[in-house]
């Protein structure tokens, strides 16, 4: 969906900065507020692999709280010990790949094969991770759980319920 002028309004306060890159709003509150942002591929005609952003502050700043508590690190020793758990990871950075694909404009497309960068696009997972076996940012993984399916997310809900959490403007 497109944003309205409201909500690019709303976008430019959550983000402190007017938005630059936006293909659609990929998941928003019942009100409308915006809260995952699905980016174009190129931004100023630049890579830009990250396929969803979250743009809201009150999920940003809690889940920069349980970043900064090491969850990440015990993450990524269960998905090392869980060959069910990794290959289910893996799939989901598979299926990112394929979906940021599918949803690129076909310029950007056009631009990315000019300029080289297939194989970026082709390898980069969830938050532009090249390393399937680790987790990059928990904002960039929770913004995809909002839109698909997503096991980062989950754990978070789970074991925080940032999906209770009451998003604001």
């Amino acid at each position: 969906m497109q944003p309205t002028e409201q909500q690019l309004e709303i976008i430019t306060r959550q983000l402190g900065r007017k938005p630059r890159g936006i293909a659609a709003i990929a998941h928003a509150t019942e009100e409308g507020v915006p809260v995952v942002l699905q980016m174009r591929s190129l931004v100023a005609n630049k890579p830009f692999p990250t396929l969803y952003w979250l743009c809201s502050q009150d999920l940003d700043k809690a889940i920069a709280r349980i970043e900064s508590t090491g969850w990440i690190k015990d993450l990524e020793a269960e998905l090392l010990q869980d060959d069910a758990l990794r290959q289910e990871y893996h799939q989901q950075q598979t299926d990112y790949v394929a979906r940021r694909w599918q949803l690129m404009a076909d310029e950007d497309r056009q631009a990315i094969e000019a300029q080289g960068f297939t194989e970026l696009f082709n390898t980069l997972g969830i938050g532009g991770i090249a390393q399937w076996d680790k987790v990059r940012c928990l904002h960039m993984q929770y913004a995809h759980h909002l839109v698909a399916e997503n096991l980062v997310g989950k754990r978070l809900d789970a074991e925080f319920e940032l999906n209770k959490l009451r998003i604001q403007f």
